[in-house]
């Protein structure tokens, strides 16, 4: 139909019913989410297949090795001798039970245990207060954490005869005590010092910056196995005779010194990824160059490193093993002395002590990688749009 020179519309009206449309796909519930994240291509729906043969030919035998069949009472080793029980024997957890104060303390004097034990509850209140991201006053917390938790635990683990604690050479302390003291150490020490030391990579002074730059590309080119003996052996010859170090200062200096490098590139990256704005409307607010660092660049660089701080802390836990090398009972070296004592020569023993070994270092280095998640999803929130 016209109209001059105009086309009209003409309007259409349908008669027949339109036939229903097919259900829409689901968008939400497990079969969503299998399909979106196991089976969205050819290639994903076979590795998914391939990790369930994986796990269904794994966790079965593990399953029976560390539970079924495993012995959990028992006195010495005919608890865990098949020939004695008259069954398969799994895994010989009667043998942990047995030891478990040894592979927690090490030799450290039964009567002054409870010196540990406290140290454990104050790390415990120091990483609590600290992690917890909502906890008041977490400015104290840090206090605490850095200063006061450090000359507490020393007092308390060494001895303070001043306040009545008899000294304990630290040749008696070992297993999970030695463990998280180097752990603590190491993270208490490389923080702070590793952004020192990206701060001082930076600076515009050239003698600061030099100094910084032969430090962290000394101890990061050298592997800790060679930092341990140094410190262990030869630190010692470069100091006056009259003038002896801890044997487990030495390691302990040796770990901190080497992490605060690792560390230091990790805040350097972080320092790298924040524009150049940000500094300047720091100036622009009249802050120095400490409170700016403090309150703006900081903050924000240290974010966007979670993942790399959380890894450098991650792998400083499992390197304590390391030490065991110069002779420092760890918690490993407290299972290899232990599985040699012939009142548990049985079969499985060896196995069981590494598995606890094994379950102990996952619970700790998965429990670090599942809060940084939570921190980076936390902090995350405000950046979406």
């Amino acid at each position: 139909m016209t109209a001059g020179s105009r086309t009209l519309p003409l309007s259409f009206i349908r008669r027949e019913p339109i036939p229903p449309a097919p259900a829409p796909a689901l968008v939400s519930g497990p079969l969503a989410w299998a399909r979106a994240n196991l089976f969205s291509s050819p290639g994903n729906a076979a590795l998914t297949l391939l990790a369930v043969l994986i796990i269904a030919l794994v966790v079965p035998p593990l399953l029976r090795f560390l539970v079924l069949d495993a012995v959990f009472t028992g006195e010495n080793r005919d608890a865990c001798r098949p020939e004695v029980v008259g069954r398969p024997v799994g895994a010989c957890w009667a043998f942990i039970a047995n030891k478990i104060n040894y592979f927690v303390y090490g030799s450290y004097p039964i009567e002054e245990r409870w010196r540990a034990n406290v140290f454990f509850a104050m790390a415990a209140i120091g990483v609590g207060w600290l992690l917890w991201l909502d906890a008041p006053r977490r400015d104290l917390g840090a206090l605490y954490f850095f200063v006061v938790f450090p000359l507490a635990a020393y007092a308390l683990l060494a001895g303070l005869p001043l306040a009545g604690l008899p000294t304990v050479p630290t040749s008696l302390w070992g297993g999970m005590l030695v463990t998280i003291v180097v752990s603590i150490v190491g993270i208490v020490a490389s923080l702070p010092l590793g952004i020192l030391l990206a701060l001082g990579r930076r600076s515009r002074l050239p003698v600061v910056r030099l100094v910084c730059v032969i430090f962290i590309e000394f101890w990061r080119g050298v592997p800790l196995i060679t930092v341990l003996f140094m410190a262990n052996v030869m630190l010692p010859l470069f100091l006056p005779g009259d003038i002896s170090v801890d044997r487990l200062l030495r390691p302990l200096v040796g770990v901190a010194l080497f992490s605060a490098a690792y560390m230091a590139e990790v805040v350097r990256g972080g320092l790298q990824a924040i524009p150049r704005g940000q500094t300047e409307g720091a100036n622009s607010l009249g802050l120095t160059y400490w409170q700016g660092m403090r309150l703006v660049i900081l903050p924000q660089a240290l974010r966007i490193v979670i993942p790399g701080i959380v890894n450098s802390f991650i792998a400083l836990f499992k390197d304590t093993t390391l030490v065991s090398i110069v002779g420092i009972f760890d918690f490993v070296r407290t299972i290899e002395s232990a599985r040699i004592d012939p009142n548990w020569a049985a079969p499985t023993v060896v196995t069981t002590g590494y598995a606890f070994a094994a379950l102990f270092y996952f619970v700790f280095c998965f429990g670090m990688s599942r809060y940084a998640l939570f921190v980076e999803r936390r902090l995350a929130a405000g950046q979406k749009r």
